[in-house]
């Protein structure tokens, strides 16, 4: 009934972009926060950039900022992470969610505990 789906996952060298698109069902984005998540094998899963619902302000970790850009377009019912100047560590199954929680701090909006819809998640692959 709920569902998020992600798209855009492939391959790409080094210093390459792609755009993933999280497209939800059941639900509309409007009144929740969206973030994306990804997780490398053997490693765990850690926020990457999130899209608030009050102000529409972003958040990135240290990682990828400066790097990658989280938009929304709520006619569409659809958010992006644009990746570029991408890395070989950058590779993971990266995976969309949504959240209706308060962010009171910056850099507490990447909690997986907050985030009620989960994608099945899209494989980006950087290598050369």
């Amino acid at each position: 009934q709920l569902q998020l789906v992600e798209s855009g996952g492939g391959l790409v060298q080094p210093g390459g972009s792609l755009r993933l698109s999280c497209a939800a069902s059941g639900f509309r984005y409007d009144y929740y926060t969206v973030g994306w998540f990804r997780q490398a094998p053997g490693k765990e899963r850690e926020g990457v950039s999130y899209i608030s619902t009050s102000d529409g302000s972003t958040y990135y970790s240290d990682s990828v900022k400066g790097r990658f850009t989280i938009s929304r377009d709520n006619a569409k019912n659809t958010v992006y992470l644009q990746m570029n100047s991408l890395k070989p560590e950058d590779t993971a199954v990266y995976t969309c969610a949504a959240g209706s929680f308060v962010i009171m701090l910056e850099e507490d909006g990447l909690r997986v505990g907050d985030y009620d819809y989960w994608g099945q998640g899209t494989q980006v692959t950087v290598s050369s």
